[in-house]
């Protein structure tokens, strides 16, 4: 009994270094070349005598983001807010529509390429428009936000729902399996992958509309995302503020997409050869 403990110990301490030894052959790369990157910028600024309002030192950079840390937190989470609305609505449009189509060819013909031209149309150009319809402020930011992150969710969902088997649509066939059953029990489980690569490229986008949405249509103040906040700082000259802006932007897109993608490895790691490791 005791040596069998004993090994059961031996087990969990291998997996635990492997799972360690994994964790930092995947973190350490990017790390070293991370901070080699910031060091020679921090350098090659120095040594040129750069003015700051041209390019500032990631010091500068730091420094700026901690002197306007609640401003600069205050900015996140409304942009956060309203990323997380327009990705929620295109998400739930997305599918739904998807879904729509896939059952019909008919439908599909008919809807498909007005979907395309949706995504091919300037959000600058339908801007105004939707400014115009929902009022300047969260409506209107949610509402971009949404139309940027729309079509590649409905766009992947749907080429799921078309690339499920036909040997396993023709076995629900034969078990008498209504169209609806397929749908739900065959072809929507068969495109999860597709559906959440969607979800990770969306994820990108909706803050992408949200900032596009505040700098045409925020509000300013204590409302203000990190869109009205770059402008602001662009029109102030205040460029180590306005990369500190531009790098929380940055550093929220890969939070979202670190949030997909984990949700991808927990649905997908034990049946789907993409997430399933060799």
């Amino acid at each position: 009994m005791e040596n069998a403990a004993i090994a059961v110990r031996r087990e969990k301490n291998r997996r635990l270094r492997g799972l360690g030894a994994a964790l930092l052959e995947k973190i350490v790369p990017p790390l070293l070349v991370l901070v080699t990157v910031v060091g020679l910028w921090e350098l090659l600024v120095s040594l040129t005598g750069t003015p700051k309002y041209l390019l500032p030192r990631p010091s500068d950079i730091w420094q700026a983001a901690l002197a306007k840390r609640g401003a600069l937190l205050e900015s996140v989470g409304t942009t956060i807010v309203e990323s997380l609305f327009g990705f929620a609505i295109s998400l739930a449009l997305g599918i739904s529509l998807a879904m729509l189509l896939a059952c019909s060819k008919w439908v599909e013909r008919s809807v498909y390429p007005y979907a395309i031209v949706l995504q091919t149309v300037p959000i600058v150009a339908v801007a105004p428009i939707i400014v115009i319809w929902f009022g300047a402020g969260m409506n209107a930011i949610v509402a971009i936000s949404f139309l940027l992150s729309f079509f590649p969710i409905f766009s992947n969902t749907l080429i799921g729902l078309n690339s499920t088997d036909k040997n396993l649509k023709n076995l629900f066939f034969l078990y008498n399996a209504s169209k609806l059953q397929t749908l739900f029990q065959l072809r929507l489980p068969a495109a999860l992958p597709y559906i959440l690569g969607g979800l990770k490229i969306s994820c990108s986008m909706s803050i992408m509309g949200a900032i596009v949405g505040e700098y045409i249509a925020g509000i300013g103040g204590g409302k203000g995302g990190l869109g009205y906040s770059i402008t602001v700082a662009a029109s102030r000259l205040e460029t180590s503020y306005l990369f500190a802006c531009g790098l929380s932007s940055s550093l929220l897109g890969i939070g979202f997409f670190l949030a997909i993608n984990a949700a991808s490895n927990r649905l997908l790691r034990s049946w789907h050869e993409s997430e399933m490791k060799s």
